[in-house]
């Protein structure tokens, strides 16, 4: 009897034998792994997304580090992995980012170009499996149990193929990760980027996790990793040494969990369409501030931000959330309301700056914020007129005439006298 094949060729698509070169191209982008053809559970993650989209339409910045953000006193968005390099982090300060990388061509962001691109590779997966629970607009799980009858294929094959699809026919790059689990999947999908595909399998588990540092863990963040260290917890090993009871009582339920992920379980399902449940943005500042017209311009372009992704994913929300943090990392935060879901971001605004002035906090902050949740689909958002507010209605279709102006001339063709605070 012949062994099965555990090799497949990224480029050439080639279901070959393990071996250093694909035997059919050439190429050396050959996965090899024993159970490549039996795992069923991928993440699709988009490499450096928002700033791909970018050099693709704009073709000269092809081998330019490219910063996708605000302006000087704004936060990087996302990073090419030219700018990489240097140090350039999503999240990082813009002062910061271009102190490291000072040729880097910061961009504003393009949240329709973005969407657009979303939007077709989502087709592309739906092509493959209905079972898909999207992320964000660049990354998602996908469930290919069934598929290879549909198909004819192996779900890796499907998945190799997808990646050569879009970069093929969109001019942009993904990175996989196959796995059992959506845990493993997501830690295999960021293991190799960029235009990686990364394999954890069921017999490795326990002894690929094992030296992995607890921050590996989706969902654990700085906090979370501060309350686990000061309990001697830093690597899944640590956790290991601990009961799922004696975790469950020090950490409440989020102990129970971190427990079954120690041992590479888990047990969620993917679960098509997944509701968001919140859009936000903030920004920390390069220097503590209470300036009041400072504060007032960062709460405007923090709406325009969250507007503009309620706007290109279809979303509209009632609930308004501001989030201060003090010069001593006090975390405030504060909530509104509204009568009918909205995108909008003057009403966004509108309602951000009067929870400032509700909350009775003066500064000097180092974080602000401003969110939208309890979110719904746009159909039939931002229509009633306000009796208290008549020119709430005049607002609303002068921001939809500047949305359709900065699609077609660009997102500086207007720009609000606040958002220059």
């Amino acid at each position: 009897m012949h062994a099965v094949p555990t090799a497949l060729c990224r480029d050439c698509l080639e279901v070959t034998r393990p071996a250093r070169r694909c035997s059919a191209c050439g190429s050396p982008r050959v996965l090899a792994h024993p159970e490549l053809f039996s795992l069923r559970i991928a993440h699709m993650d988009c490499d450096a997304f928002y700033a791909s989209v970018e050099k693709r339409d704009a073709p000269e910045l092809r081998d330019r580090p490219v910063i996708v953000g605000g302006g000087r006193r704004g936060v990087v968005s996302t990073a090419c992995y030219i700018a990489r390099i240097d140090g350039v982090r999503s999240a990082m300060p813009m002062f910061q980012a271009l102190r490291l990388c000072p040729e880097a061509v910061v961009i504003k962001p393009r949240p329709a170009a973005y969407a657009t691109a979303s939007a077709e590779i989502r087709a592309m997966m739906e092509a493959l499996t209905p079972a898909i629970e999207p992320l964000s607009l660049d990354e998602a799980f996908l469930d290919l149990s069934g598929t290879e009858r549909l198909h004819g294929a192996p779900p890796a094959l499907l998945m190799a193929r997808l990646a050569r699809r879009i970069e093929q026919e969109l001019g942009l790059t993904i990175s996989i990760g196959l796995a059992h689990n959506k845990f493993l999947a997501k830690i295999a999908s960021d293991m190799n980027k960029p235009r990686g595909f990364s394999v954890i399998g069921q017999a490795e588990t326990q002894a690929f996790l094992l030296d992995k540092p607890v921050s590996i863990i989706w969902g654990v963040g700085a906090a979370t990793q501060a309350s686990l260290q000061e309990a001697g917890i830093h690597r899944i090993s640590d956790l290991r040494r601990w009961d799922s009871a004696a975790l469950q009582a020090r950490f409440g339920q989020a102990g129970a969990r971190l427990w079954q992920l120690a041992q590479g379980e888990d047990r969620r399902r993917v679960a098509r369409d997944a509701p968001v449940k919140s859009i936000s943005n903030e920004t920390t500042f390069h220097e503590d501030t209470a300036d009041p017209d400072l504060l007032d311009g960062h709460i405007w372009r923090l709406s325009e931000k969250v507007a503009d992704r309620a706007k290109a994913t279809g979303r509209a929300g009632r609930v308004v959330t501001l989030k201060l943090k003090h010069a001593s990392h006090r975390l405030i935060t504060r909530r509104s309301s509204l009568r009918e879901p909205t995108q909008l971001a003057e009403t966004l605004y509108r309602s951000a700056r009067g929870l400032l002035s509700q909350s009775g906090q003066s500064g000097p902050f180092r974080l602000i914020g401003v969110g939208l949740s309890d979110l719904g689909a746009a159909e039939g958002a931002d229509l009633t007129v306000d009796l208290l507010d008549p020119n709430a209605a005049r607002r609303a279709r002068a921001e939809r005439a500047t949305d359709a102006i900065r699609a077609r001339f660009g997102p500086d063709a207007i720009i609000k006298g606040r958002a220059l605070r």
